[in-house]
């Protein structure tokens, strides 16, 4: 896979033709609509959309398909800023201090900055993916089942970060999360553990059902115990964010994209995973990282910007190797299967109009992204200030929709509801719960490549040790859990001295 100026720029002259622009244009808005709606997300509107492209050439279907995609990157933070319903796992680091925004009345500024920090990673990612490509995708290609359990391991580490003041609060909420995972089936054998003899616990609970009922039913239900009236005051309003926002957002956007981009080059290391690394990086790099979880700026505009930088550095394994690095990429990849398209290093020499005119496409749909986006900001900050006794009943509708719209199943929806109590018990308990969903977005992932890498070592455990890129990633992992136990340590005994000195 070669770069060329040549067919980049015949690229953006296919890209801009009336016919593709007008396709990009539909996919960002039905992208953003689905990223809006929860329990949908892009996987979901692809696969169900991908039928009806077989009517349209392959240029301007693949155009669509993957404009969707990231458009839904841009939609999902929505729902998450302004009432706390994260649709998608990589949207939940956003809830944090996006919510938080919302109730100081600074859902707009949170909104805007979202997308912006959207754009910016987004089409920086888009450089790296058509100047860099084939270096990078050779990096994707040494990771084998020990790199990634290492990886995963790493990101687990983040729980001794993210759980706060409230360690040991943190490190339940983690093995809580780990054991929601197991229930269903191995997935590498396919025994069934604790089902209980339930024919619905076999296929898992779904992950959906667990972040609405943790954040937005759980919010639902505290709300109603104090009797709140309105989320925020409409004179509180700030509907942009100011100079001084950006300026405070733009090393976390920048560091974000590097953290996304490269993270996301990684087959199976999808933005629910990134945006957490991006957010915890943010947080420990901070000078002020109590802000962090109460509304900081930065908060919003990390996860955000890992999150399309990932999106985009999808696209590199997927065009160069034909490996998809997450369910959305999956169905993408099934589309252009369906076009006779085999994706590889062959496509950009058999097919390279098309390719070039999908990675071209995908520039002038970041600005579509944000063209939409941004005049919406008003519109969808102004959800805050609907009085609660309208908006609670809103928010649990769309909730049980999202639970139920997964797998259409009323098992999904009885979840959510069990969640919601115990997102409300987390919330009254004061207890953090941010450790206990990436615990449940890792497992599966974290469990697979354990199993398969003791398969490939017969059991021993040196294995994560002689390969350098897992060492590495060990060393790194178990350093950030002494230094998450250093931090603890520091902070209590600075307070015993000050409450001696009293």
């Amino acid at each position: 896979m070669l770069f060329s100026w040549e067919y980049l720029f015949a690229g953006f002259a296919a890209s801009v033709s009336p016919e593709n622009l007008l396709w990009a244009l539909v996919g960002c808005f039905i992208g953003t609509l689905v990223g809006v709606l929860p329990g949908i997300g892009p996987s979901s509107g692809i696969a169900i959309l991908l039928p009806l492209t077989t009517m349209l050439p392959p240029t301007p279907a693949i155009i669509m398909l993957a404009a969707i995609y990231y458009g839904a990157m841009y939609g999902g933070s929505t729902t998450a800023i302004v009432v706390n319903i994260p649709g998608e796992a990589s949207s939940v680091p956003t809830a944090i201090d996006g919510y938080e925004m919302a109730k100081q009345g600074r859902a707009g500024a949170a909104l805007a900055i979202s997308a912006i920090s959207s754009f910016v990673a987004g089409t920086l990612g888009l450089v790296g993916l058509t100047l860099f490509a084939p270096a990078l995708a050779g990096f994707a290609l040494a990771f084998g089942p020990p790199e990634y359990f290492a990886l995963m391991f790493m990101g687990l580490s983040l729980v001794v970060s993210l759980s706060g003041r409230a360690l040991l609060k943190g490190l339940i909420g983690a093995c809580l999360g780990l054991l929601v995972s197991l229930v269903g089936q191995n997935p590498l054998t396919g025994a069934s553990r604790l089902t209980f003899g339930s024919l619905e616990l076999m296929s898992g609970i779904n992950f959906i059902s667990l972040i609405i009922g943790l954040f937005a039913l759980g919010e639902v239900f505290l709300n109603l115990e104090q009797q709140v009236q309105l989320l925020v005051d409409k004179k509180k309003i700030q509907w942009m964010p100011t100079w001084a926002d950006l300026r405070q957002c733009w090393g976390a956007i920048l560091r974000s994209t590097g953290v996304g981009f490269f993270m996301g080059l990684l087959p199976g290391c999808a933005p629910a995973v990134t945006t957490f690394v991006a957010y915890d990086l943010e947080r420990r790099i901070s000078k002020t990282p109590e802000r962090f979880g109460k509304g900081a700026i930065e908060g919003v505009a990390a996860p955000e910007g890992a999150n399309n930088a990932t999106s985009s550095a999808g696209f590199v394994p997927l065009f160069a190797f034909g490996l998809p690095t997450g369910p959305a990429l999956a169905v993408l990849l099934g589309g252009l299967m369906m076009y006779g398209l085999q994706p590889g290093p062959l496509l950009f020499k058999t097919n390279p109009d098309l390719v070039w005119a999908v990675i071209a496409s995908m520039y002038v749909g970041n600005v579509i992204c944000l063209v939409l986006n941004l005049p919406l900001v008003g519109m969808w900050a102004r959800i805050a200030v609907i009085p609660f006794y309208i908006l609670g009943p809103l928010i649990i509708i769309f909730s049980v929709v999202g639970a139920y719209s997964i797998r259409f199943l009323m098992f999904d929806v009885w979840m959510a509801l069990v969640f919601g109590v115990v997102g409300y018990l987390m919330r009254k308990l004061k207890w953090p719960m941010a450790p206990m969903v990436l615990a449940s977005v890792l497992a599966q992932m974290l469990e697979t490549s354990l199993q398969q890498s003791l398969l490939i070592s017969q059991g021993s455990l040196a294995i994560f040790f002689t390969r350098p890129i897992a060492a590495a990633f060990v060393v790194l992992a178990l350093a950030s859990i002494v230094r998450g136990f250093w931090v603890q340590i520091k902070e209590r005994r600075g307070e015993a001295l000050a409450d001696g000195d009293d």
